[in-house]
């Protein structure tokens, strides 16, 4: 239901931009960007609960746990984090990949969704709800919930399509910098935007 729900699919898509960028293919990073992609999912429901920031919809639908519950929510995101972590293991999905790029990419991606990421930048923004927040803050909150995710997403794709030092470095610089652009306009939208 959440999965396909709609949505820009920004990091799938940077994941494989990535890819051709260093001279890779996109189809042999398919399940990193899938794996992406559910990260991403589970981290919307989880977001939505009553718990959380209590949203009735989403991408113009009732949230997942408006649909199913706040249980069944809750394990479908639990779900969709390991079915990622799965998907990310499966090698035999990237037969030309070697064990060593899987590896690092696996151990960067769990880095960027849980405590030194995504996870972090949703305590401190939790943890901010409410405060007067200086800049610095705000844009490390920005830097970890958001940006840590997208940054990643053009890392694995590069990292698994043996991108040089150098190609890497430019596509991390770019991913933290489009991160933070992306939440700034985010919450613009939170202010400004329209349901519809």
């Amino acid at each position: 239901y959440s999965l396909m729900a709609g949505g820009k699919r920004l990091r799938p898509i940077l994941c494989l931009a990535a890819a051709e960028a260093v001279g890779g293919k996109a189809e042999a990073v398919i399940p990193v960007a899938c794996a992406l992609e559910f990260i991403h999912t589970y981290s919307l429901i989880h977001d939505d609960l009553p718990s959380m920031d209590n949203d009735d919809y989403r991408r113009g639908k009732l949230t997942s746990h408006k649909v199913f519950g706040e249980d069944i929510a809750i394990l479908a995101g639990d779900a969709l984090l390991t079915e990622a972590f799965n998907l990310l293991a499966r090698r035999d999905l990237m037969p030309g990949v070697p064990s060593e790029r899987l590896l690092d990419v696996t151990r960067e991606v769990s880095e960027a969704a849980g405590w030194f990421g995504m996870v972090a930048g949703q305590v401190l923004d939790i943890r901010s709800e409410g405060k007067t927040v200086d800049l610095k803050t705000l844009q490390q909150i920005h830097r970890l919930k958001t940006g840590a995710m997208i940054r990643v997403s053009l890392r694995a794709g590069a990292i698994l399509s043996g991108a040089s030092a150098a190609a890497l470095a430019s596509l991390s610089d770019y991913g933290r910098q489009i991160g933070l652009a992306f939440q700034i306009a985010d919450d613009i939208l939170d202010v400004t935007g329209d349901e519809a």
